[in-house]
């Protein structure tokens, strides 16, 4: 449990806040890069820690992330016609470059230099495995690229999409840390769904009652969840958090791996990311379909939207006689609208003064205390975790040990991600 001004401090991400100045540090998948799919596309709105901001591809293909809104008079510049190398605001002409630099201002002489005199924010942006990233802190303690194994491998062996999720990020992420609840909120699921069913790992969710060993790692978290398995052996499913808002789902079999990413759109909204990928193939025509189709941890979308087909304005589409019947354990289809339809229920802002934690919840009171000591930290001047790239080098794993060895130690080599390096082992299940 946290009080009223740790959950504060961990939930408002703002410009000022001590969250949003520590998640700032980060490079933050922005947008997909399908969002701009080529040179003079239109632009396109993108609110992130609660900055409102727009994002265009110019005619070189460089793609710019700037103030929302023209330094003029204060027009949207999601309006702007993107031409010639720059947006240029309908209203009176304005025109700014990927950088946010104002290079035309048709009313005033050019010899007068006053465009020169005119610059919106801009913040830089990369383009790496369908993302596009963005870092929004200070120039000088800008970080070196993410290396997350999702976004370097080839484009054929990855699958990556995003959706809205109608509540603050720290409640959405931390039901990506709880291992616990996947016993019972995807029990329906794990049997059925093609991304998981057919799997010794989905026989032995069926434990209700894990047992967790978490240990911190230089990039976040190491949350082993133990579940019994066959007679004198182990199941363990083994997560990844990377801070700041990075969970590695344990695969199941030879599965694909996956992952999410919860990025703060503002303090009551956020994008979930959810990105699969093989280190060493490519994705099946079946299993993209599968993903495309909202099966596994993704979900149907909107046509045309990120917005989820099943939303809290139909309530989720619930089926309160598969409900009944067991076939989804909450009434609500899909493991990704099971998680989301939960959390944002608990409100925009969930007030965890009120929470009764358990064993199962260990991992959930290391990540807030992580987080909080960060951003207290960098107030201090000392910089954040997780800035190496070389933090992002793991995997999740699932593997069955006997039950008397240390799953840290047996999995040790499965955690690694090595480039060419399968992410199965003799221990997958």
């Amino acid at each position: 449990m946290v009080n009223r001004e740790q959950n504060e401090l961990l939930t408002r991400t703002g410009p000022g806040t001590p969250m949003g100045e520590l998640l700032r540090r980060y490079w933050i998948p922005a947008l997909l890069a399908e969002e701009l799919p080529e040179p003079d596309c239109p632009p396109v709105r993108v609110k992130l820690l609660s900055e409102r901001l727009v994002a265009f591809r110019d005619s070189k293909g460089k793609v710019g992330l700037i103030d929302e809104f023209c330094a003029h008079r204060g027009v949207s510049l999601w309006f702007a016609r993107n031409e010639a190398a720059g947006l240029r605001c309908p209203y009176h002409g304005w025109k700014y470059d990927v950088n946010g630099q104002c290079v035309d201002v048709p009313s005033e002489p050019v010899e007068s230099g006053y465009c020169q005199k005119i610059k919106l924010k801009s913040y830089p942006c990369v383009e790496r495995g369908g993302a596009i990233w963005s870092y929004m802190g200070p120039p000088e303690f800008q970080p070196p690229l993410p290396e997350f194994e999702w976004a370097l491998v080839p484009d054929s062996h990855r699958y990556v999409s995003k959706r809205l999720q109608e509540c603050n990020y720290l409640q959405a992420m931390e039901g990506g840390i709880d291992s616990s609840h996947v016993s019972f909120l995807h029990s329906g699921e794990l049997h059925t769904d093609p991304l998981h069913k057919g799997t010794k790992g989905a026989q032995y969710q069926e434990d209700t009652r894990p047992k967790f060993e978490i240990a911190e790692s230089p990039g976040g978290l190491l949350i082993g969840a133990r579940r019994n398995a066959d007679a004198g052996h182990y199941y363990w499913r083994i997560t990844q958090w990377i801070m700041p808002w990075y969970t590695m789902i344990p695969p199941y079999g030879a599965n694909a791996l996956n992952g999410h990413a919860w990025i703060p759109i503002d303090d009551e909204n956020c994008w979930t990311w959810s990105m699969s990928h093989y280190p060493t193939q490519p994705l099946t025509e079946d299993e993209l379909n599968a993903m495309k189709n909202g099966e596994g941890m993704y979900v149907e979308l909107i046509p045309g939207t990120y917005r989820p087909v099943a939303n809290k304005n139909n309530d989720y589409l619930i089926d309160r006689a598969k409900q009944k019947s067991g076939r989804y354990f909450s009434g609500v289809k899909g493991i990704g609208m099971q998680d989301a339809s939960l959390q944002e229920s608990m409100g925009p802002i969930q007030e965890r003064s009120r929470e009764n934690l358990v064993s199962t919840d260990n991992a959930i009171i290391m990540a807030r205390h992580r987080l909080m000591k960060a951003a207290r930290a960098l107030q201090k001047g000392v910089q954040p975790p997780a800035l190496d790239p070389a933090t992002h080098h793991v995997r999740s794993a699932s593997i069955v040990l006997p039950s008397t060895v240390a799953f840290n130690e047996a999995a040790k080599d499965v955690l690694k991600a090595q480039a060419g390096v399968s992410h199965t082992s003799a221990y997958s299940v």
